[in-house]
């Protein structure tokens, strides 16, 4: 028997449990929950990107008493029945690559708090120009549950990834892009002097709130010496883009497309962003929230987002405006919420992409367990294509 803090979300369709179908449920067990036996959803890795647990391994006592040490919060467990869920080696080496990169961030970000220049800044700004600012294909961009603590690490490390991504489908030269991805990198490092309390605090912030926060971040724009190696551009970028967050009544006479990025890239992310007791909004949400403000959110900067990752994709499962609940069978290219998908009442197929069709039922949103990835096994979804 589970314990009762385990977070655990469980849709039915006519009946038929998700796992029924061949998507696979998943747990969120907190530290201080976990049980000796429990079987890993997804690997846990050091600091070096070394595989210390791997998927499907039993928790032992010397493990818990591991990621407890780790300052992890929880880990993702799979109910004694349930299979393997379907995970490629892509998003296994992205979560191994974000494992990684969030120690080398603290340390550069605790350091220039403290005064002292930043060891692995550039270095970590060419590890990920390299990874994503020369990709052609999408990429599962997976968000990974946040503490208070470790929100500002986990945030900016994010929004360098979608920046890297965004600014190469924009055309950005070499040095833009190297001045895109360390100013995301440093965008919210005035945050880590804040109360914990208000670290990963998005929305409903009180007047108050608001001045303190803002504040942090021109204090930490501060703390950015001339004397760290980093592009030339990057500090006045970091004051633009203050001005557009939190000035709006003093907006720049002229916003750079490195600003543009960072808007888009920034705001994907906290909105998306997973924490414990904080309901994460879904990514056809935060599309949505993109796409009906084009005059803060660069229409073509959203595009160049919607073109870098996957939403939206086969085997994805949603709920309907007709009530129905549904997969997706392909993409759109085009226009992603409007793909082809499967109704499960009805048993039928719905091209979205077809005026008529989309006319009576569109997407409602995806559906989400607390691991934030309910989809289908590749092999179940082709006896359904």
């Amino acid at each position: 028997m589970l314990p009762d803090m385990v977070y655990v979300s469980r849709q039915i369709f006519n009946g038929m449990t998700l796992s029924g179908m061949g998507v696979i449920i998943v747990i969120y067990v907190k530290s201080d929950d976990l049980r000796v036996g429990m079987r890993l959803a997804r690997p846990i890795y050091n600091k070096r990107g070394i595989l210390l647990y791997n998927r499907n391994d039993k928790i032992t006592k010397q493990g818990i008493e591991s990621v407890k040490n780790f300052g992890l919060i929880g880990l993702y467990i799979l109910e004694p029945a349930e299979p393997l869920p379907p995970m490629t080696q892509e998003e296994m080496e992205f979560e191994r690559f974000q494992t990684m990169a969030v120690f080398t961030i603290r340390e550069d970000l605790d350091a220039i708090m403290d005064g002292e220049a930043p060891v692995n800044l550039m270095k970590q700004t060419d590890e990920l120009v390299r990874r994503f600012g020369n990709l052609y294909h999408k990429i599962h961009f997976n968000q990974n549950l946040r503490s208070q603590e470790d929100y500002v690490y986990k945030h900016v490390l994010n929004v360098a990834i979608l920046a890297a991504l965004i600014s190469h489908r924009a055309g950005f030269g070499v040095v833009e892009q190297a001045e895109v991805v360390v100013a995301a990198l440093l965008h919210d490092l005035g945050k880590l002097s804040l109360p914990l309390s208000l670290r990963g605090k998005m929305e409903n912030l009180t007047g108050e709130e608001r001045d303190t926060v803002a504040k942090s971040v021109v204090g930490g724009i501060d703390r950015i010496s001339n004397s760290f190696k980093m592009p030339s551009g990057v500090k006045s970028t970091l004051v633009q883009l203050c001005q557009l967050q939190y000035l709006p009544e003093k907006p720049p006479e002229s916003i750079s497309n490195a600003v543009k990025v960072l808007m888009v890239a920034n705001a994907y992310d906290e909105y998306t962003a997973m924490q414990l007791d904080v309901d994460p909004h879904t990514e056809v949400e935060a599309v949505r929230m993109l796409q009906s403000h084009p005059d803060q959110y660069d229409p073509e900067m959203v595009a160049h987002l919607l073109n870098s990752i996957k939403i939206l994709y086969p085997g994805v499962c949603i709920e309907l405006t007709n009530f129905e609940k549904g997969l997706v069978l392909a993409e759109n290219d085009r226009d992603i919420l409007r793909p082809v998908v499967l109704g499960f009442e009805h048993n039928q197929v719905y091209d979205l992409d077809i005026a008529s069709t989309y006319k009576k039922i569109q997407i409602k949103n995806i559906m989400k367990t607390m691991d934030n990835r309910i989809k289908v096994d590749p092999e179940r979804l082709k006896e359904y294509m």
